[in-house]
C-alpha cells in the first residue's frame, strides 16, 4: 500500500467515525471576571458544520468584537476501534461595565438540518475593589493560585463529592443514571476512596470511567474543576423512599508557600490533607400499579417484540429452531425468558439466550435473543401458539402487552422416523408364531428343603436389610439438608468463593487488572451473601461487620475481609495498582480461608 493510500484510508475512517458521532453545541462560562476586565466566552459546536449562529447580548457587559473561529480535529484507536471527533469553537470578546451576578443567554446554532441550542450559563463579575484586597481575604478561586495559600482552611465548599441522580422519583425496576462527582478549586495530588457509597436496594450496572480532573464547570455561582469518580444505571429492587449512602475520601490537596527569593518570589507546592464525605442522594421509588396483568413478569421500560421460524418445512425427529427477540430501553438485562406455548408432540431443548445491551445517556438499550429449538416426533398440522409480552411503560404509566403471532406447522415423515404401523404389526404377529418348547435340564434336583433354612438367604436378607436402614438414613439427611436452604448455601459458599477465586487467578496471571479486581469483588460479595444470607443488594460494610461480629468471628477475621474489599473498591480508581495484585489475591484468599475455619467456633 502506498504512502498516498493510507493517508487517504485514515482520512476515510475519520470521516465515517465522525459522521456517527455525537452532535453538541455548548458554551464556556469565563472564570473569575472583574470590573473593567475583558474577558472571552467560547461557544463549540462537536462533530458537525454550522451555520446561523445567533448569539444574544449579555447583560452588564460590552460586545467588543467576534466571533473568533478556530477548528480542531482528533484521532485515536483503542482497542481497535477508530474514534474521532472535530470541533468548532466560536469565541466573543466582551468587557464587564458592572458587578454582579449575570446570565449568557442561549445561543443556537444549525447544524445537520436542525436548529441546535447550549444552556443558560451563569458567571459573576466581581467589583473591582475585590482585586485589591490580600489573597488570604479573597474566596478561592481555580483560576488564581494567590488564593490558594498553604495554611489556609479547606472549607466544604472548596473540595466536596457530589452523587447525582438524574431522576428525583421512579417506578421500580426504572433505570436511574447517577454519577458520583468531585469538585475541586485545588488541584490534587492523591484521592483514596476509604468507603464507597453504599446502593442498598438497587441492582448496578456499572460503566466505565476513567477519572480526571479536565472539566471546568460553574456550580452554584463558582467554577470548580471535576471529576466523575463514578457513573452507573441503578435500578430498584423495592418501592419507597431509598438512600444512597455517602462514601468517605482521603484527599490530598496542593496549596502554595510564597518563598522570598530577594529579587522575586516563587511559589512553592505544598500538601495538606483533608477528608471529605458525599452527600447522600434520595431518590422516591413508587411501586408498580396493582394489580398486574397476568403475564407480567417485571419488565420495565419500553419494548418492541419479533419472532421468527427458520425454515419452511418440517419433518420429525429433525430439529428446528424458533427465534424470539425483544428489543428496547428499560431493564433489559433482567428480563426472564418467556414461555411458549410449543404442541405437547414437539420435544424442546434448554433455550439458548443472548443479551446486548448499551448505555445511552441514562438508559439501557439493547436487545434479549432467545434462540427455542425443538424437534417434531409425529406426522400432522401443528400451530406453535402466540405468546404476550406484558410491561410498564414509565413514560405512559400503564402495562402494554404486545402479541407475537402463531406459527401453523405441517409436519411430515422424516427419514429416521419410527417404523409404520404395518411394518409394527408384522413384527407382531411373527412373535406370535409357536416357539420350540425347552426341556430344561435331563437331570433335575430332586432337594425339596425350604429356602429359609440356607445360608445363603438369611445373608441375602441381612444384607438387604442393612442396604434398606442405610438408604432410609441417607434420604433423611438429604431431606434434612435440602429443607435447610441457608445451610446449603453457607456449606457451598466456600466452594463457590474459590471457583470465582479461579477465575481472578487467572486475570493475575494475565496482568488484566481491571478484571481481576472485579472478579475478587464478585468473589467476596458472593461469598459473603451465601454465607450470610443476606442479598447482595443489601450488603455494605456495616452490616458485614455486624452480622460477622453476631456470629462470633473474630475482630481479626472482619478486618481482613473488610479490608481486602476496601482495597478492591479503591484499586478501581487508584492508577498502576496493578503491582498489589499478588498481595490482594493473597489476602482475599486467607480471609476467606479464615472465616471458614473459624465457622464453627
Amino acid at each position: 500500500m502506498t504512502k498516498n493510500s493510507f493517508i487517504l484510508l485514515i482520512l476515510m475512517l475519520i470521516a465515517i467515525t465522525a459522521k456517527g458521532a455525537d452532535v453538541n453545541f455548548t458554551v464556556k462560562a469565563p472564570g473569575r471576571v472583574y470590573e473593567g476586565d475583558k474577558f472571552p466566552v467560547t461557544f463549540r459546536l462537536t462533530n458537525a458544520d454550522g451555520s446561523d449562529l445567533r448569539v444574544a447580548p449579555i447583560e452588564g457587559c460590552t460586545l467588543l468584537y467576534g466571533p473568533s473561529t478556530s477548528t480542531s480535529q482528533s484521532y485515536s484507536v483503542t482497542n481497535g476501534r477508530a474514534v474521532s471527533s472535530s470541533s468548532i469553537e466560536y469565541t466573543y470578546y466582551y468587557r464587564a461595565d458592572k458587578a454582579g451576578r449575570f446570565t449568557i443567554p442561549a445561543a443556537t446554532i444549525i447544524a445537520n438540518g436542525k436548529r441546535l441550542g447550549t444552556k443558560a450559563a451563569e458567571f459573576t463579575i466581581h467589583a473591582r475593589a475585590d482585586r485589591d484586597k490580600p489573597a488570604s481575604q479573597r474566596p478561592v478561586a481555580v483560576d488564581d493560585p494567590d488564593t490558594q495559600v498553604a495554611g489556609r482552611r479547606v472549607n466544604a465548599d472548596d473540595v466536596f463529592v457530589r452523587i447525582i441522580l438524574s431522576k428525583s422519583s421512579a417506578y421500580e425496576q426504572e433505570a436511574i443514571g447517577c454519577t458520583i462527582k468531585l469538585y475541586t478549586k485545588y488541584s490534587i495530588s492523591s484521592f483514596l476512596p476509604t468507603r464507597q457509597p453504599s446502593f442498598d436496594g438497587f441492582l448496578i450496572q456499572e460503566l466505565d470511567v476513567q477519572p480526571a480532573l479536565n472539566e471546568v464547570e460553574n456550580y452554584r455561582g463558582q467554577d470548580y474543576m471535576t471529576a466523575i469518580l463514578k457513573r452507573c444505571i441503578i435500578f430498584p429492587q423495592k418501592s419507597g423512599r431509598l438512600t444512597i449512602n455517602s462514601g468517605n475520601y482521603d484527599i490530598s490537596v496542593i496549596q502554595y508557600d510564597n518563598v522570598n527569593m530577594g529579587m522575586f518570589q516563587v511559589r512553592q507546592p505544598r500538601e495538606s490533607k483533608i477528608q471529605v464525605s458525599s452527600n447522600s442522594g434520595t431518590i422516591d421509588i413508587l411501586p408498580l400499579p396493582s394489580p398486574s396483568p397476568a403475564g407480567f413478569n417485571g419488565a420495565v421500560g419500553e419494548f418492541t417484540i419479533d419472532s421468527r421460524l427458520i425454515g419452511n418445512t418440517f419433518r420429525t425427529n429433525d430439529p428446528a429452531t424458533l427465534i424470539y427477540t425483544v428489543k428496547g430501553t428499560g431493564n433489559i438485562k433482567y428480563l426472564k425468558e418467556p414461555q411458549i406455548d410449543f404442541p405437547s408432540e414437539f420435544e424442546q431443548y434448554t433455550p439458548k439466550s443472548d443479551i446486548q445491551t448499551t448505555v445511552t445517556g441514562n438508559d439501557v438499550s439493547g436487545t434479549f435473543e432467545i434462540e427455542y429449538t425443538f424437534v417434531p416426533q409425529s406426522v400432522g398440522d401443528f400451530t406453535i401458539g402466540a405468546d404476550k409480552f406484558v410491561f410498564f411503560n414509565p413514560a405512559t404509566r400503564k402495562y402494554e402487552t404486545l402479541t407475537t403471532r402463531s406459527y401453523p406447522i405441517k409436519v411430515t415423515k422424516g427419514l429416521s422416523a419410527p417404523s409404520s404401523s404395518a411394518d409394527q404389526q408384522d413384527i407382531e404377529n411373527k412373535n406370535s408364531d409357536i416357539r420350540h418348547i425347552y426341556l430344561g435340564e435331563k437331570n433335575p434336583s430332586m432337594d425339596q428343603r425350604p429356602v429359609v433354612t440356607r445360608p445363603y438367604y438369611w445373608i441375602l436378607y441381612m444384607l438387604l436389610a442393612a442396604l434398606t436402614g442405610a438408604a432410609i438414613f441417607i434420604n433423611r439427611k438429604n431431606a434434612r439438608r435440602n429443607a435447610d436452604v441457608v445451610g446449603q448455601r453457607t456449606a457451598k459458599a466456600n466452594k463457590v468463593a474459590k471457583r470465582r477465586l479461579r477465575l481472578a487467578e487467572k486475570y493475575l496471571k494475565a496482568s488484566d487488572s481491571d478484571h481481576f479486581y472485579e472478579e475478587m469483588l464478585k468473589a467476596i460479595w458472593g461469598y459473603l451473601s451465601d454465607k450470610l444470607n443476606i442479598p447482595v443488594s443489601q450488603l455494605s460494610r456495616d452490616n458485614i461487620a455486624a452480622t460477622l461480629e453476631s456470629k462470633g468471628y473474630s475482630p481479626e477475621d472482619i478486618d481482613s475481609v473488610v479490608s481486602v474489599l476496601d482495597d478492591c473498591e479503591m484499586a478501581r480508581y487508584t492508577p498502576d495498582s496493578s503491582s498489589r495484585m499478588d498481595e490482594v489475591f493473597t489476602r482475599g484468599a486467607n480471609a476467606i480461608n479464615n472465616l471458614e475455619r473459624n465457622s464453627g467456633k
